[in-house]
């Protein structure tokens, strides 16, 4: 459901992060919602610890508590998800509470944001096959090198999409690509995946899988941001080539899935 951004939307929005607040101050809370609020308050300790202000007497410490609750609290089939609190504070850096809580949820409804954090293995399997076919294209070297350490994307591109790349690259560098994503949309994660990729490729050439994933996992603080950008241009992955890979991956899975199903029912039988 994508949350209006008029007035009534934001009044919507106050309303909902406000009861969400008082829920949780009179433990007026299902079992499962208490599971989502003590995730979130771990994982707020750990969002952007040295900028010290989302941590606990932190300025915006309450505000990233009370967004990440109302969101559980609004989508329980979703609930709360690790990543969402880097997604938030970022918001929260540039809005108030009640237009980072509508950002958030129009955000997380958009398909491939959606398939991640609804942990859809169908559709995240279809995002990594059209990761494979243009990482393979841009950059053959280092796709045989992965394949042939086993290091495949699940392993390192879900940490990128959870939080849009926000917990691995530089602030202000991660702040361009939000701008560029949303822009371009879902593409746009993709061509920054595979310009870091790029950028880095002598490197990780000489790197074993854990040292990899290591850098991967937090890249450079001193990543020159012109160059990144510079590797996306070279890369060159369009919106329009990036959705017409999707779709023909979405017939080839829906086939396969149909097949299986086939599969299924006539062992039953």
């Amino acid at each position: 459901a994508v949350v209006s951004t008029q007035s009534t939307g934001v009044d919507r929005a106050r309303e909902t992060l406000r009861c969400c607040k008082d829920d949780i101050e009179m433990k007026h809370i299902s079992e499962e919602t208490r599971d989502n609020v003590r995730d979130i308050r771990l994982d707020v300790l750990r969002t952007f610890p040295a900028l010290c202000i989302f941590q606990e007497s932190g300025p915006y410490h309450d505000q990233l508590m009370d967004v990440l609750g109302a969101y559980a609290s609004y989508r329980p089939d979703v609930g709360y998800v690790q990543g969402m609190s880097f997604l938030t504070a970022v918001l929260l850096l540039n809005m108030d509470a009640a237009d980072s809580f509508i950002l958030l949820s129009n955000l997380l409804h958009q398909p491939c944001q959606r398939a991640f954090f609804r942990m859809d293995a169908d559709m995240m399997f279809v995002y990594f096959d059209a990761f494979n076919v243009f990482f393979e294209e841009a950059l053959a070297p280092l796709f045989g090198y992965f394949a042939q350490t086993n290091l495949t994307p699940d392993l390192y591109m879900i940490g990128w999409v959870f939080t849009l790349f926000s917990k691995s690259l530089p602030l202000d560098i991660a702040s361009r690509v939000w701008d560029v994503f949303f822009r371009d949309g879902d593409s746009f994660l993709f061509s920054t995946a595979l310009g870091i990729l790029r950028m880095y490729q002598s490197k990780l050439l000489q790197m074993e899988f854990e040292n990899i994933l290591q850098f991967l996992r937090k890249l450079p603080d001193d990543m020159d941001a012109e160059e990144l950008f510079e590797h996306i241009k070279i890369v060159g992955l369009t919106p329009r080539k990036f959705q017409h890979t999707m779709v023909e991956l979405v017939e080839i899975n829906n086939v396969e899935r149909k097949g299986r199903n086939k599969s299924a029912v006539s062992a039953c039988g």
